[in-house]
C-alpha cells in the first residue's frame, strides 16, 4: 500500500493505492476531510480490430447512500439509475481526462468513481477528477500526463480554494478547474457577473494548488509502469494517399458550401462514389473512407484559418453568424421565444407554476426543493437524423444545467416572484453552439413571461485553432469548427460580466493569455447579441400571461398557524375547496396562495386574514349562523371564531322566537359590541342598523 498526503486549501488531501479494488488496472482512494472517493480504471485487454477513430471512454460517478448514513428511498431501497448530479459529475471527470489520451488509442476504457463517505462539507466531484488521473497514471493505459483539480469560490472579494458547501451558498463564484502542471484542460462554473480578469485570477490560484496535487501523484506513481504502445496511424498510408488523390478537391469544394444540409448531402455522395471505386481492392473500407474525408476537411479548415485568417463559411474570425429572434411566438404558453443564429435555432418556452410544482431533490445533503428548472432537448430532426426519442441524454442534461447556471444570480427571489419557473429549450436546428442559443432564447422567453430578470443574458461559443506558436480564436463556432478545432469555450453573460462558462479541449491545455483573449472577444459578442435581443424585448413584461396561474405570498404570525390549519386540517381544507385555490403554509408563517384568478386568491386571503386578525370591538362582520338557542344565536364571524348575538340584540323590535327569524346556515351582518375577560364575543345585529319590519311571532 502507498499513500501520499498534501495540504490543499487549508485541509489535508490524501491519495492512497494498493489496498482496495486490486483487480482493477488502476485504483486509488482519495480523501479530503471526511469525504472519500474510490476511483478505478479498467480497460479491455483484447485489441479492437474494427476501425474507429474515437476513444471509447465511459465515466461513471455514483454517490452511494451509505456515504451519508442513509438508506435509499423508494420501494426497493437501493440505488437506482444515476441522478442528474451524478451524470453532471461523470461529465466533469470525462471532460477533464479525455484530452490527455494519445491519438490512436482506441481500446475500451471504463472509469468508475464511488463516493464512499460524505462529510456534508466537501463535494466528491473534484476528488473524482483527481482519482481518475491518479488511477490512469497507475494503470497500463496510456495517459499523457497527470492532472489535478480544485474548486475556487469568491467570498467577500477573497478567493477560496475548495470552499465548503455552506461557503458556496454565499460565494459569488463557483469554478471547477482541471489542469496539467502548466495549463488548464477543463473549466466549468458560474459567477455573479464576473470579469475575465477575475476568472484568470481564480485559475492562477488554482494552478498553484494543482501543481501540489500533481507532485503528490508523481510521488505515488512507480516509474516502472509499462504503458501500452499506441500507433497514431489509423489507416494504412497507401490507402490514405489513394483516397486523397481521388477526392481531395471534391471534399474541399463540398466544404465551401455554407448550407450544412447541402454540404452533408455532397459529402455522402462523395463517400459512396469512392467506396464503389475501392470496395473490391479494400473491402469494408467505408469507415476508413469517412476518416480520410474528415482528415482532408480538418487539414483544409485549419490551414484556411491559420494561413488566410478565413473560415470555411467565409466569416472573419471574430464575426458572428446572422442573428434573428422573436418573442410571444406561441399563443397559449406563458412565455415563448425563437432565437436563431446561422443554422442553429432554439425554441424556448417558459411555464410558470405554483409551490406544488417545485422539483423535490433528495440527495446526500438532504431533501430540498428547486424552483427554477431549465431543460434542454436535442431532437434528431435538428441535425436531419433518424433516432428514437428516449430519456434525456447525458449531453442534454449537461447543456441544460450549463444554461441554467447562466441565470443563477439574475433570477428574482421567491419573495419578489413566488412562482416556480420551468424553461424548456427545444433545438429545432443545430449547427453548433446550441447550448448558448438556449441561453439567449431562455432570456427572451423569461422576459416575455414577465419574470423580473435582473438583466438579459446572452451566450456565445468561442473556438480555437492552434498550430505550434500560431493560433486563431474563433467567435461563434459552427459544428464543423467545433469538431475539427481545438477548443469549445462556452461563455454566457450580461452586459456587465460573465455568469457561466464551460471549457472543453481536444489538446493538452491552453495558455491563460488565450483564455483571457477569448473571454474579452466573447464580451464584445455578448454586447452585439444583447443589442439585437433588446429590439424584440428589452425588459420583462409588467403583466403575466392570462393563462398563467396567479400566486400571492404573505406572512402571518407563527402562533396563528394552528388556527389557520384547524383541527386535522379542517379549516384550511374548507378554504381551499370553497375558493378553488392551492394554499401552502410554511413553518415560519409564510403563506402562498395560488389560483386561477386574482379574485379567487383575494377571497382565500380574506378568509385567512379573518382568522389571523384579532376580533375588533365595533367592527361589522358577515357571519354564518351555527346554532340557535332560546336566548340567542351563535354566529361564526371568522373560521373558528364564534360570538353570541343575544335575543335582545337581534332586531329593533321584540323577538319571542328566534327560530322564526333565522335558520342555521343563514348569513347575517353583525357588529362586535364587546369581548369579555374570558374572550367571549358579544354580537349585535340591530347595532348594524338593519331596517327590520316587525314580524308576527
Amino acid at each position: 500500500m502507498s499513500k501520499v498526503e498534501i495540504e490543499v486549501g487549508k485541509r489535508l488531501l490524501s491519495i492512497e493505492t494498493g489496498n482496495l479494488a486490486r483487480q482493477a488496472d488502476g485504483s486509488v482512494l482519495v480523501r479530503y476531510g471526511d469525504t472519500v472517493v474510490l476511483t478505478t480504471v479498467t480497460y479491455k485487454k483484447e485489441k479492437n480490430n474494427t476501425f474507429q477513430d474515437f476513444l471509447p471512454l465511459t465515466v461513471d460517478y455514483r454517490e452511494l447512500a451509505y456515504a451519508a448514513g442513509k438508506i435509499p428511498g423508494g420501494f426497493f431501497k437501493r440505488e437506482g439509475k444515476p441522478r442528474d448530479k451524478e451524470i453532471l459529475v461523470s461529465r466533469l471527470i470525462d471532460r477533464s481526462i479525455r484530452p490527455l489520451f494519445p491519438k490512436g488509442f482506441n481500446q475500451e476504457i471504463q472509469v468508475i468513481s464511488f463516493l464512499l463517505s460524505f462529510d456534508q462539507e466537501n463535494e466528491g466531484d473534484v476528488l473524482g477528477i483527481i482519482g481518475a488521473s491518479a488511477s490512469l497514471c497507475l494503470s497500463e493505459v496510456p495517459f499523457l500526463e497527470p492532472i489535478g483539480a480544485v474548486r475556487i469560490g469568491k467570498i467577500e472579494r477573497k478567493y477560496v480554494v475548495n470552499p465548503t458547501i455552506k461557503e458556496l451558498e454565499i460565494s459569488t463564484m463557483d469554478l471547477v478547474i482541471s489542469a496539467t502542471r502548466n495549463t488548464p484542460v477543463m473549466l466549468e462554473g458560474d459567477g455573479k457577473e464576473v470579469s475575465p480578469q477575475e476568472i484568470i485570477e481564480a485559475i492562477e490560484i488554482a494552478m498553484e494548488e494543482i501543481k501540489k496535487i500533481i507532485d503528490a501523484q508523481e510521488r505515488l506513481i512507480s516509474s516502472h509502469i509499462t504503458k501500452l504502445e499506441v500507433s497514431e496511424r489509423l489507416v494504412p498510408e497507401e490507402f490514405e494517399k489513394e483516397v486523397i488523390s481521388l477526392i481531395k478537391e471534391k471534399v474541399i469544394q463540398a466544404y465551401q458550401i455554407v448550407d450544412k444540409k447541402e454540404r452533408q448531402e455532397n459529402l455522402r455522395k462523395i463517400r459512396e462514389e469512392v467506396f464503389e471505386l475501392l470496395k473490391e481492392k479494400y473491402p469494408d473500407c467505408e469507415n476508413q473512407i469517412q476518416y480520410v474525408i474528415e482528415e482532408i476537411a480538418r487539414r483544409y479548415m485549419r490551414e484556411l484559418i491559420i494561413k488566410d485568417r478565413k473560415r470555411i463559411d467565409g466569416r472573419a474570425p471574430d464575426e458572428i453568424r446572422p442573428l434573428s429572434c422573436a418573442v410571444s411566438v406561441l399563443p397559449r404558453t406563458h412565455g415563448s421565444a425563437i432565437f436563431t443564429r446561422g443554422q442553429t435555432q432554439c425554441l424556448a418556452v417558459v411555464t410558470l407554476g405554483t409551490k406544488s410544482d417545485e422539483q423535490i431533490i433528495d440527495d446526500l445533503e438532504g431533501e430540498e426543493t428547486k424552483r427554477f428548472m431549465l431543460h434542454y432537448n436535442f431532437p434528431p430532426f435538428s441535425t436531419g437524423e433518424v433516432r428514437p426519442l428516449r430519456a434525456p441524454t447525458r449531453r442534454e442534461i449537461g447543456h441544460g444545467f450549463l444554461a441554467e447556471r447562466a441565470f443563477k444570480y439574475l433570477l428574482p427571489t421567491e419573495e419578489e416572484f413566488p412562482y416556480t419557473i420551468r424553461v424548456v429549450s427545444d433545438i429545432l436546428e443545430s449547427n453548433g453552439s446550441s447550448s448558448m442559443a438556449t441561453v439567449c432564447g431562455a432570456s427572451l422567453s423569461l422576459m416575455d413571461a414577465g419574470v423580473p430578470l435582473k438583466k438579459a443574458v446572452a451566450g456565445i461559443a468561442m473556438g480555437l485553432v492552434k498550430e505550434d506558436n500560431d493560433y486563431v480564436i474563433l467567435t461563434d463556432i459552427t459544428g464543423t469548427e467545433d469538431h475539427y478545432g481545438d477548443m469549445d469555450f462556452k461563455i454566457a453573460g450580461t452586459k456587465d460580466g460573465i455568469t457561466a462558462i464551460q471549457l472543453d479541449l481536444k489538446i493538452q491545455g491552453v495558455p491563460l493569455e488565450i483564455l483571457k483573449e477569448a473571454m474579452e472577444k466573447a464580451r464584445v459578442a455578448h454586447k452585439k447579441i444583447l443589442e439585437l435581443m433588446a429590439k424584440s424585448i428589452d425588459q420583462p413584461r409588467k403583466c403575466l400571461s392570462s393563462f398563467a396561474p396567479r400566486v400571492f405570498a404573505f406572512q402571518i404570525p407563527k402562533d396563528k398557524i394552528g388556527a389557520v390549519i384547524g383541527t386535522g386540517g379542517k379549516v384550511i381544507r374548507k378554504i381551499i375547496d370553497e375558493t378553488n385555490t392551492e394554499i401552502f403554509i410554511e413553518d415560519d408563517g409564510k403563506i402562498t396562495i395560488s389560483g386561477p384568478t386574482e379574485e379567487a386568491i383575494e377571497k382565500a386571503k380574506s378568509r385567512i386574514m379573518a382568522i389571523v386578525e384579532d376580533v375588533e370591538v365595533g367592527k361589522v362582520y358577515l357571519g354564518e349562523v351555527k346554532r340557535i338557542a332560546p336566548f340567542g344565536v351563535f354566529i361564526e364571524i371568522a373560521p373558528g371564531k364564534e360570538g353570541l348575538c343575544h335575543i335582545s340584540q337581534w332586531a329593533n323590535y321584540r323577538v319571542k322566537n328566534l327560530s322564526n327569524e333565522v335558520k342555521i346556515g343563514d348569513k347575517v351582518f353583525v357588529r362586535v359590541i364587546a369581548i369579555d375577560e374570558m374572550g367571549r364575543i358579544q354580537l349585535s345585529r340591530k347595532a348594524v342598523g338593519v331596517n327590520d319590519t316587525k314580524r308576527k311571532n
